[in-house]
């Protein structure tokens, strides 16, 4: 074995395996003094053992120094497995459209925009695009257009099936419908569903809020109503759609023409023309001067009295008049303040400010129209129905606003007013409305004693009642099997072989005599000796424990609110309406 002695040898620094620390290529100096390496061959520095050497295969020289040199460190000898990437490096890479993660991103940012009503540009805006770079940088932004013709129209076919299948299992379905224009002068009609589901739940989803560029007439929002009936699927045969509208003459026309009802209105109150158009010039005023808006925060703040802004009462809103008035008298000395400012004093020339005597009628009136103001915040309930407390919350209203001898000429005026103004209403037209109103009434657990009307009529409703549940049962074709069903009474079905042996003989004459008529009359009598509820009990929780399901059934065909305060907090709050984006 040749001897490595004091041999050159060289080690290639390029190379990373650690046998070169052991074997070198053999170095040569030619006559000239150059320096010649011989890269065909190697040499073991320990023993000086020549291997012949092909380029990049060290495997020879390894399996030398495992023999005959056991001693020495062969770590890393073994090809190095690739390296896997860095986690920063992953993070660095794009995320690829069609991934889970970018399509549940993609998504969120639709439904953010249709939840929170965002314009379709936010996905332009530096501000947003900063915050998702921070959530996600690997993500890629689509452009407006995927969202506007792909993300938001999926989303929203996606919950209009939801919606639909939901109605479609629904026994009945009421609607509420209102008017209203945007900051733009664009008009709209919004329409809002109320069923109740299997669970006894009361439900009340938004179906549309489409423009109308066309007059408000009867005709035009009928049309309206009667595509929303047909494209919702809502239309039952053997139920009517109630519609809940505010007073207002052309949606009273509408449903009439859609051929949907009963329609209710909304309770309205005739306004003191002279004292409310004092106020509204005032309010008026304060919202479409900002100059005049920042002098009377400037008093607010000055007074200690809450920054609030002042109230526009709409028309066919009787309850933003009441918002309207105690409002201003919240602001009263802040108003006066800011209108004698020198810097409006100019421009307010045309504004006649309340007297005392003007404070007083008002303050009065607020008074007697604040149980009306109750009355409207618990008719605008969602957790349920609740036309059957029309009539009830009616009579009780007529005898609150029964003058008295201590009442001041202008309380007794009021009152007066308000009460012929509420005699007449939900009597007409007769007899449709009032005996439907009173059928549901008697359908509440909290109000089926009637007490408020006379015992014949009380005896006729339920009468009426009766009828009406036979009537839907006639129209579905339901067997006397499903009705003895529907009394809760689990009865086995004989099997063929007993029936056979003991034939009619035996048989039972008590089910077979029993009529559909007898059932829903025994439902009747076991519902109108059950115990009652509270006036602030549920009645849906007490219907879904009950047994006499027939008439159950029809409790839940009475899905209809009796206000459209309803409709409106999809797009205003009496105060403010569509709110532009900041």
């Amino acid at each position: 074995m040749a001897s490595g002695g004091t041999e050159e040898l060289e080690r290639p620094v390029s190379f990373k395996s650690p046998v070169w620390e052991h074997f070198g290529f053999p170095v040569k100096v030619n006559d000239e003094g150059k320096r010649l390496v011989d890269k065909t061959v190697t040499v073991c520095r320990h023993c000086g053992t020549r291997k012949p050497y092909n380029s990049g295969n060290t495997s020879a020289m390894a399996t030398h120094l495992q023999r005959h040199h056991p001693g020495v460190s062969l770590t890393g000898v073994k090809p190095k497995a690739a390296q896997q990437p860095l986690i920063t490096a992953a993070f660095k890479q794009p995320l690829p459209a069609q991934s889970d993660r970018a399509k549940a991103i993609t998504k969120a940012i639709g439904v953010f925009m249709g939840a929170d009503m965002r314009p379709y540009s936010v996905v332009e805006n530096n501000g947003f695009k900063y915050m998702l770079n921070v959530l996600e940088p690997r993500y890629d932004i689509p452009s407006r257009t995927h969202f506007s013709e792909k993300i938001v129209p999926d989303l929203y076919e996606q919950e209009k099936k939801k919606v639909v299948d939901e109605l479609s299992v629904a026994p009945s379905v009421a609607l509420t419908t209102d008017g209203w224009t945007s900051r733009g002068t664009v008009s709209y009609v919004t329409i809002t569903a109320h069923f109740i589901t299997a669970n006894w739940e009361m439900r009340s989803p938004v179906l549309q809020t489409r423009p109308l560029y066309e007059s408000h007439t009867g005709s035009h929002l009928a049309q309206v109503l009667t595509q929303a009936v047909e494209e919702w699927k809502i239309k039952r045969p053997t139920t009517n759609i109630p519609v809940t509208t505010d007073n207002a003459k052309n949606q009273i026309n509408a449903v009439n023409e859609a051929g949907l009802g009963p329609q209710i209105g909304g309770i309205s109150v005739n306004r003191m023309d002279r004292l409310l158009g004092r106020i509204r010039k005032v309010v008026s005023y304060f919202h479409r001067s900002t100059t005049a808006a920042h002098v009377l925060k400037t008093r607010q703040e000055m007074l200690k009295l809450p920054t609030h802004k002042l109230i526009n009462d709409v028309p066919t809103r009787w309850n933003s008049t009441y918002d309207m008035l105690e409002r201003y008298l919240e602001q009263q000395a802040a108003i006066y303040s800011a209108l004698t400012d020198k810097t409006l004093k100019k421009n307010v020339k045309d504004i006649i400010t309340l007297s005392d005597d003007d404070v007083r009628v008002a303050e009065e009136v607020l008074q007697v129209l604040k149980p009306l103001k109750t009355v409207t915040s618990l008719l605008s309930t969602e957790t349920s129905p609740s036309v059957s407390m029309i009539l009830p919350l009616k009579t009780r209203i007529l005898q609150s606003m029964t003058p008295s001898v201590e009442d001041s000429t202008i309380t007794q005026d009021v009152k007066t007013a308000i009460r012929e103004d509420l005699k007449p209403r939900y009597t007409s037209p007769p007899p449709t409305l009032q005996d439907y109103l009173h059928r549901s009434t008697a359908l509440d657990p909290r109000f089926k004693s009637l007490s408020h009307i006379d015992p014949d009529l009380r005896q006729r409703t339920y009468s009426d009642l009766t009828t009406e549940i036979v009537s839907s049962l006639a129209t579905e074709d339901c067997d006397e099997g499903q009705a003895a069903e529907s009394t809760g009474a689990n009865l086995d079905t004989s099997p063929p072989q007993k029936a056979e042996l003991f034939g009619e003989t035996f048989a039972s004459k008590d089910m077979d005599s029993k009529t559909p008529a007898d059932i829903i009359k025994e439902e009747v009598a076991f519902y109108l000796a059950a115990s009652g509820i509270a006036v602030d009990g549920d009645p849906l929780t007490w219907w879904k424990s009950k047994y006499g399901k027939m008439l159950s059934r029809c409790a839940r065909l009475r899905t209809v609110p009796s206000e459209s305060v309803l409709n409106s907090r999809g797009h205003s709050d009496c105060k403010e309406v569509h709110t532009l984006p900041r």
